[in-house]
């Protein structure tokens, strides 16, 4: 009837208003107080040149590479601006990217100093599915997991309650609410996600074509975001991964084991595939690279179709799970597929265990980020190693008229002592007992010099190994080590750094690996870190996806071997070296171990404050150390 219908509309309508009400009111409500929020400390030399110049970039929705040196506060010179934007309405949603957990705390508590200016902003922190989930096991369907079942029915009043009740987005508020509705926690948390003013998360939430957002970055969908990307250089190798994909033929031969009775089009569709990557397994000595794979496209297409028939009626948990994680494993080479351009590489690939690999190599990300980045508004990238910048914004952005600033380091020079030791070397024609007891000797000057926390870190865990297993065996004095384990839990994790918080009358060294968890994005500072020893240039190991990004660059008239192996190997450099300086009443020492630092090519990355370097050797690097602490004793006086 009529009024059943009236009745039935006029409830619909209630419950848009109710939230449109509230974001209307909130809105104003956050905006209001954005105009009464200063920054929040004493700016640092460079640091407001730095706002200055993220304020401008959003203004003109552009993007920003910014290379800051560690110290200058890199954090709320993004993020306060971007506040402030949002603000003025250039902007309606903050995203704060990171690669590491450790990153997003400090973002986070970035949000929370603004807030104790009363700044009504609403922050989220995603959380991963497998972190966060109740489940012992994360299968999300309703039969087996209780807060699936109904959850659509319950989620919108948690988060409409959650919403009106508190500005507080923790992990634990989350939880706490999802276990009071019943709800899943993760499913929850992007639905809030929708209504906040900021969301902190990992850069595959936003770039990566299998896990982005969709309600944000689904195709044909965009908004007036804010891309705050934090440690923008990890993104170049992250972009690789997410844009490239790989199938291999032993598992179209493990499918069609798994399914051969009774579905003779699938196999049929399977058989076919195989052919077609048989033929170009003989043709591989090793690895070849492809002009095109349109033929096994085609194939692959039409297997697409029997698979989704054949997940739809299988009844078979086991197999239909083993089948579905093949299907999005050929569907996600279609659809990287379709977007192959001059910025990858197609090759083929006959593994050491006798497996044969089609790959689709994304070598330059920078097309498939930009995607992404259209998206939103503007893009600020920052980072303490973003040298050279050239080679960042090559690989991180298609647009040619992006915006760079280089912030000069806020710290006086005296108060660090680098040294570029030249009768060391990690090359693997050197490596040997009498190598790795050299590096032990240096690691043991160094720390005779003062008392404290010092760091080593190493090319790889083998290279670490070798040099504890020397130190271990020189004559001790009060030293504790600490070591990094290649799976530490985050538990273990936390112990390690916690030992150099504690107070102690003896040195601690920590024996870690370049590029590792402890490499970056970890604070130590004053004299919670006095040292570290840089062993090796950090480059990758020879493999064959390094040289084939050499060899792509080399053809590009870029010089192959800089782009594969000599900038990602200094970058692990700077930000191992970083982690010393952290403030202004830090001091310490860097010492940079190994004769290829001599080299004027390692030496063009160095950040211009590294200008003050003295080379040294396993002779006077402890005369050379004795006098700077000996400095530092006087400046206090």
């Amino acid at each position: 009837t009529r009024a059943e219908l009236k009745k039935w509309f006029e409830e619909l309508v209630s419950e848009y208003e109710k939230w449109a009400r509230y974001q209307m009111e909130w809105r104003a409500k956050r905006n209001a107080s954005i105009k009464t929020v200063e920054f929040p400390f004493e700016y640092r030399d460079g640091q407001k040149k730095l706002v200055a110049s993220v304020y401008r970039t959003i203004l003109r929705k552009k993007k920003l590479f910014i290379q800051a040196p560690t110290g200058v506060g890199k954090t709320m010179a993004a993020v306060f601006p971007a506040v402030k934007a949002v603000g003025e309405e250039l902007g309606e949603k903050i995203f704060y990217l990171t690669a590491k957990t450790i990153t997003r705390t400090v973002a986070s508590q970035a949000f929370e100093i603004l807030r104790k200016q009363d700044l009504k902003m609403k922050v989220i922190t995603l959380t991963a599915k497998e972190k966060i989930c109740f489940c012992e096991e994360t299968i999300c369907n309703p039969d087996a997991c209780p807060y699936a079942k109904g959850h659509f029915d319950r989620v919108n009043a948690a988060v409409y309650e959650l919403l009106t009740s508190t500005d507080e987005m923790s992990r634990e508020v989350l939880e706490e609410q999802a276990r009071k509705w019943n709800v899943c926690p993760f499913e929850m948390a992007l639905d809030v996600s929708q209504w906040v003013d900021a969301v902190i998360c990992d850069y595959n939430y936003v770039f990566d074509p299998n896990a982005h957002l969709k309600r944000f970055f689904g195709d044909g969908v965009k908004g007036e975001y804010l891309f705050l990307i934090d440690e923008a250089h990890n993104l170049v190798e992250r972009g690789r991964t997410m844009y490239s994909t790989s199938i291999c033929k032993e598992d179209f031969l493990k499918i069609k084991k798994l399914v051969k009775y009774g579905e003779p089009k699938l196999v049929s569709a399977l058989e076919n595939c195989n052919k077609q990557l048989l033929e170009l397994k003989r043709e591989c000595d090793g690895c070849q690279i492809l002009n095109s794979v349109s033929h096994v496209y085609i194939k692959l297409l039409s297997l697409m179709t029997k698979l989704e028939e054949f997940i739809e009626d299988c009844k078979d948990e086991v197999i239909r799970k083993g089948v579905l994680e093949f299907y999005f494993g050929i569907r996600n080479f279609i659809y990287i597929h379709d977007r192959l351009d001059e910025n990858y590489l197609i090759y083929s690939e006959l593994s050491e265990e006798g497996k044969f690999y089609l790959h689709l190599f994304c070598v330059n990300p920078a097309g498939c980020l930009q995607e992404y980045m259209g998206k939103g508004n503007s893009t600020i990238l920052f980072s303490a190693t973003f040298l050279p910048i050239n080679y960042y914004k090559k690989l991180l952005s298609a647009e040619k008229d992006d915006y760079a600033i280089y912030a000069e380091s806020p710290f006086e020079q005296s108060k660090r002592l680098l040294l570029l030791g030249n009768d060391v070397s990690t090359k693997y024609t050197r490596r040997g007992p009498e190598m790795y007891r050299k590096y032990a000797e240096y690691i043991m000057r160094v720390i005779k010099g003062r008392t404290g926390n010092y760091l080593a870190f190493f090319p790889s865990y083998r290279f670490l190994e070798e040099v504890w297993e020397a130190f271990m065996e020189l004559p001790q004095e009060q030293i504790e080590v600490a070591v990094q384990s290649q799976y530490m839990t985050e538990q273990e994790r936390e112990e390690f750094l916690k030992k150099f918080e504690q107070e102690r009358a003896h040195s601690l060294i920590g024996f870690c690996v370049m590029g590792g968890i402890f490499s970056e994005g970890i604070d130590l500072t004053e004299d919670k870190l006095i040292g570290a020893m840089i062993i090796g240039t950090g480059l990758p190991q020879v493999c064959l996806e390094r040289e084939l990004l050499k060899y792509y660059f080399d053809r590009k008239n870029l010089n192959g071997f800089d782009y594969a192996y000599l900038y990602p190997g200094m970058n692990k450099v700077l930000q191992s070296a970083g982690r010393v300086i952290r403030t202004d009443q830090d001091r310490g020492v860097i010492a940079l171990l190994d004769e290829r630092f001599m080299d004027r090519r390692c030496q063009e990355v160095f950040p211009r404050e590294w200008n003050d370097f003295q080379i040294c050797n396993s002779e006077n690097i402890e005369e050379k150390i004795a006098g700077f602490w000996k400095e530092e004793q006087m400046d206090k006086r």
